[in-house]
């Protein structure tokens, strides 16, 4: 007798194959059953659901997530679980909490503020801390309730503090012992279950206090130590954030050196910044070369523009730089709206140019043509030039920040606009389109659970399906069965997590049952729902009827059923049998 039936689903089964018709069975947190539509024996089954043509897909496995503290206090993981997903991997970036001692507890805390914009007083009140070293994090986690799986990454920033102590933490250059020692430690992480290590390369990372995350300018000997305990441990990722622009010539040797070591994958984030919009291009042809010498080097790409949703509640937004919004940004947001409304001080935002040495005009006025309102639910993530608030506002015959102004107080406040600043330098997405197709690229860079007062993009699953497979305008279309391999099999496998990803018979039954059709989301907004009322934006996914981790089911109609089946996932998953 089968636990559960699905019948009549669109089955779009994670390997890329054409979506057919089918009904599947699932018994013990496996799918025990793939058949032609009509042909699953329903006669002694536990639970009947017919699907009457819904999209079934796999679990979708977010490979790039920054859950590392909310894991402490969240059972639930939002953003992420409702998006469909059914597995994350966090400890992306080279930021995280184990190991430490407890005197860096607050070090951590203010490392992962300043780069992952988590409040800092939410963390403090919400994180555990029942650990020192690496294993007990990971039985931290395993012994607390979850809706979906989740894996980890040891974090270069905390490593290194733990064992060089403030000369790991001031990036001093590390010597042999400190090497030896860091990659025992990476060693120990990695056979007690976590999936990979990761670091940061970028200026852009700092800490709350302005420091740079720890290994930023670690030498190529301290990298490929690291990589000599990845060998021996026998698996795991090595993740990083790189410089962008520099990453073909600084990044490109050690990298090889360190995927020739491991054997095992690299995977650095790769983003088109403005300063340098074709460096993505020859990324790509050495992602070629490295195939072609059987180098396992991957690019982690995003699934659009990597943008700010800037509003008053927000961590950043253009009226912060003006100092006639300064006098009032203190107030509650319904004095706030009104002391912004008040006619002297709407004449200065709008007319004055602050005398700040031309920063208020190279960081706002200059930038109006690359900023765009958001109407409602409605985010265009592919806005055309034409719907800019410069090219609204010349249209309307209105100064610009007038518009924006009232924008932002819209809403009671709420109002919002979206600043794309990586992957738009085209003014489309082409970029994302073409690395997208390309086969060393894997799906990432959601980080969600993070950025919490600028960006939400823990949706960003949800959004591959509604614009890519089916909304797109401004160019091609990518196929659903290819969007939905992207972010099941291929990004569990590069994880090792081949257990998952795939509807076939002795695959874990992690499943999303989608009204394609209809799959939306609704307006993004700031809630206060973080441990110490800290704030993050929210956006949920409209159109999941069913979600299953192992089987269970965890959603229903976009709601939680109250069911916690996840689990901590320590290691590599090995494929399983028919």
């Amino acid at each position: 007798m089968s636990e559960l039936v699905i019948r009549n689903a669109r089955l779009v089964d994670g390997t890329g194959a054409p979506a057919r018709m089918a009904d599947v069975t699932v018994d013990d947190g496996l799918v025990t059953g793939v058949h032609d539509a009509g042909a699953a024996p329903t006669a002694h089954a536990a639970r009947r659901i017919d699907a009457d043509g819904l999209l079934l897909t796999p679990g979708w496995v977010d490979v790039h997530t920054h859950y590392d503290a909310q894991v402490s206090w969240d059972p639930w993981m939002t953003p992420s679980s409702w998006h469909g997903v059914t597995t994350v991997v966090m400890g992306n970036c080279g930021v995280g909490f184990a190991p430490t001692a407890p005197d860096r507890h607050e070090w951590l805390i203010e490392l992962m503020e300043g780069v992952e914009d988590i409040p800092g007083s939410a963390m403090t009140e919400g994180i555990s801390w029942d650990w020192s070293t690496f294993p007990e994090y990971l039985d931290a986690i395993d012994a607390g309730p979850h809706v979906l799986d989740i894996g980890t990454q040891i974090a270069h920033g905390p490593l290194r503090a733990y064992v060089m102590g403030e000369r790991g933490a001031s990036n001093e250059r590390a010597n042999p012992d400190d090497i030896e020692g860091m990659g025992a430690l990476v060693e120990q992480a990695l056979r007690a279950g976590a999936l990979g290590f990761s670091t940061s390369r970028t200026p852009l990372h700092r800490s709350k206090s302005g420091e740079l995350v720890p290994g930023t300018s670690a030498g190529a000997d301290e990298l490929l130590g690291i990589g000599r305990a990845i060998r021996r441990a026998g698996h795991g990722v090595f993740q990083f954030a790189p410089e962008h622009a520099g990453l073909p010539v600084d990044e490109w040797p050690w990298m090889r050196d360190l995927a020739a070591i491991t054997g095992q994958p690299v995977s650095v984030n790769v983003n088109q910044p403005d300063s340098a919009p074709e460096v993505w291009r020859t990324v790509l042809g050495l992602l070629d070369d490295a195939a072609a010498d059987g180098l396992p080097i991957f690019a982690q790409v995003a699934g659009r523009s990597i943008g700010i949703l800037y509003c008053l509640h927000g961590s950043v937004h253009p009226l912060l730089f003006h100092p006639a919004y300064a006098e009032v940004a203190g107030l509650s947001m319904p004095q706030r709206v009104a002391a912004l409304a008040e006619p002297e001080r709407r004449r200065r935002i709008v007319e004055d140019v602050p005398d700040d040495g031309g920063f208020f005009r190279r960081v706002v006025l200059d930038k109006l043509d690359r900023i765009y309102a958001v109407d409602g639910a409605s985010i265009d993530y592919e806005p055309d030039s034409t719907a800019s608030v410069l090219a609204r506002a010349h249209a309307a015959g209105v100064e610009p920040m007038a518009l924006l102004l009232d924008q932002l107080t819209s809403d009671d406040g709420n109002g919002m606009v979206y600043a794309p600043f990586f992957n738009y330098t085209y003014g489309d997405l082409s970029m994302t389109y073409e690395a997208t197709l390309h086969d060393r690229t894997r799906m990432g860079l959601s980080d969600a659970g993070a950025h919490c007062g600028a960006i939400c993009d823990g949706g960003t699953p949800t959004f591959m399906l509604t614009h890519w497979t089916r909304d797109r305008t401004r160019g091609p279309k990518l196929p659903l069965e290819y969007v939905v391999h992207r972010q099941t099999q291929q990004s569990a496998s590069l994880y090792g997590l081949r257990d998952r990803g795939v509807i076939a018979p002795g695959m874990r039954a992690d499943l999303n049952l989608i009204d394609y059709d209809a799959l939306t989301f609704d307006a993004p907004r700031m809630a206060f729902d973080l441990p110490a009322g800290g704030r993050r934006l929210i956006q949920h996914g409209i159109g999941y009827r069913a979600v299953f981790v192992g089987g269970a089911q965890t959603i229903a109609d976009d709601a939680f059923t109250g069911a916690l089946p996840g689990r901590l996932i320590r290691g590599p998953q090995h494929p399983p049998f028919a």
